[in-house]
């Protein structure tokens, strides 16, 4: 079995979450913040629509904007002779496009569960907000924003309809897991489909009590440390033959 198929599909998932973990977080963060309910709906519905567009659309929409004649593609080819469709970037793209909004709304479901009460405990004791982001609200919140992660690494590492729209089913190249069972199963070589759909299966377990570990630490959080606030000093004791 050609081990090829899974090394880029761990390296396309892993390039994913990097890019997922961090966008997804800021946009989490920032949505979270915002107090109008309808641009929170309207900035919701853009950043979730990956997530329930077909992944064969949301690939159109990608090879149309990444491709030689769209505008972010052209603007590489002939600015840095850089082809972006059709490339191992591609796929990574892919994936990041597909596995951000799992990450996203994971993320800013977590944001929104912590204790108002704690934050405004940090407020008073005259932490600024972005130290009450990273010493109360993200440690908080860090069980369900690990368990987005690695739902979205799961997510970036099964990806299928969006890879093979925008890079395609290159062997060695852009040729993830999903793409090589499809291909193996394509030209009957039942055995090396089997042996991939078990490394899948051997990794989705894998996921799964990852995921079922994060949980039971979101529904057992530990509260995060406060700085103390200063203590006042003792009253100095009254000088020897004053006042009598």
């Amino acid at each position: 079995m050609n081990l090829s198929p899974v090394l880029i599909s761990l390296k396309t998932a892993s390039a994913a979450i990097l890019a997922t973990f961090f966008t997804g977080l800021l946009a989490a963060g920032l949505v979270a913040r915002i107090r109008r309910r309808e641009w929170k709906m309207i900035l919701d519905g853009i950043l979730t629509l990956p997530l329930v567009l077909p992944p064969t659309v949301a690939g159109f929409f990608l090879l149309y904007i990444f491709g030689v004649r769209g505008p972010v593609g052209k603007f590489f080819l002939d600015f840095f002779s850089v082809k972006i469709a059709f490339s191992w970037g591609a796929t990574a793209l892919a994936s990041t496009a597909i596995s951000f909004p799992l990450m996203y709304r994971s993320a800013r479901g977590a944001l929104e569960q912590v204790d108002p009460n704690l934050v405004y405990a940090g407020r008073t004791l005259g932490m600024s907000e972005w130290a009450i982001f990273r010493k109360v609200s993200l440690p908080t919140a860090m069980p369900g924003i690990a368990s987005g992660a690695v739902l979205a690494f799961a997510r970036g590492l099964g990806e299928f309809g969006a890879t093979a729209m925008i890079a395609g089913n290159i062997a060695g190249k852009t040729r993830t897991l999903p793409l090589a069972i499809y291909s193996a199963v394509a030209a009957g070589d039942m055995e090396t489909a089997y042996g991939y759909v078990l490394v899948i299966v051997l990794v989705s377990f894998i996921i799964v009590a990852l995921m079922n570990y994060f949980t039971i630490l979101e529904t057992n959080p530990r509260p995060p440390r406060l700085p103390r606030s200063p203590r006042p000093s003792p009253p100095e004791p009254p000088e020897e033959g004053a006042g009598g």
